[in-house]
């Protein structure tokens, strides 16, 4: 068995990346996406273990010091991580990992790790990302003011990823984020390392 490949998903703000993954890992038993520590509140709706897991700031900064995350980022006032030791079980089983992580954040995991997989997803227009920004209803003008300017300087990072996707269509846009696994379950190595058996038998002189 093969072990899993470990992607990171970035986007602004209201660009629709968390209704993506959980639509995809819905559909897709061999992937399974990462449940970052936060230092920021809890949202309406969220759940504990499953949004995130939700840690003061003493406590974040403890784990950093015992170099417990694969990656770490301050997002406005807030900090986020990603518990190494899970990634590397979880790849070590065989299933595919996600990161939904900001930019900074994928850009920690390739260096420690350049065999990871880059995805970035971008809204259609500034104009569909901000009236999906006012159409939360749980922001004030001020701080969805600052999530667009923040989600420009974001969006620049695209260029640094392997795969782009427009999440102008929900459904387009997670049939293309499924082809991206299906495509990368593919390569070479892998499938040697799944089906080393079968092709040595192909070859095989009769």
């Amino acid at each position: 068995m093969s072990t899993g490949t470990l992607y990171t998903v970035s986007a602004p703000s209201g660009a629709g990346k968390t209704s993506l993954v959980k639509a995809l890992i819905e559909a897709d038993s061999g992937v399974t996406v990462s449940v970052s520590h936060t230092t920021r509140p809890m949202r309406p709706g969220e759940v504990e273990g499953i949004n995130y897991h939700f840690v003061d700031r003493d406590e974040f900064v403890e784990m950093l010091g015992q170099s417990a995350f694969l990656e770490h980022a301050q997002v406005f006032d807030n900090f986020y991580g990603t518990s190494k030791a899970w990634v590397e079980e979880t790849l070590a089983s065989g299933r595919d990992v996600i990161l939904e992580i900001d930019w900074q954040g994928a850009e920690q995991v390739r260096k420690l790790m350049p065999e990871t997989v880059g995805i970035f997803i971008l809204p259609p227009s500034q104009q569909a990302l901000l009236e999906r920004l006012t159409g939360r209803g749980q922001d004030d003008q001020a701080v969805i003011d600052k999530r667009m300017a923040q989600a420009i300087d974001e969006m620049s990072h695209y260029v640094e990823t392997d795969y782009l996707i427009i999440n102008d269509d929900f459904a387009t846009a997670l049939a293309e984020l499924r082809a991206i696994m299906v495509a990368e379950r593919q390569r070479l190595g892998r499938q040697q390392e799944n089906h080393g058996a079968l092709l040595q038998s192909l070859l095989r002189n009769q």
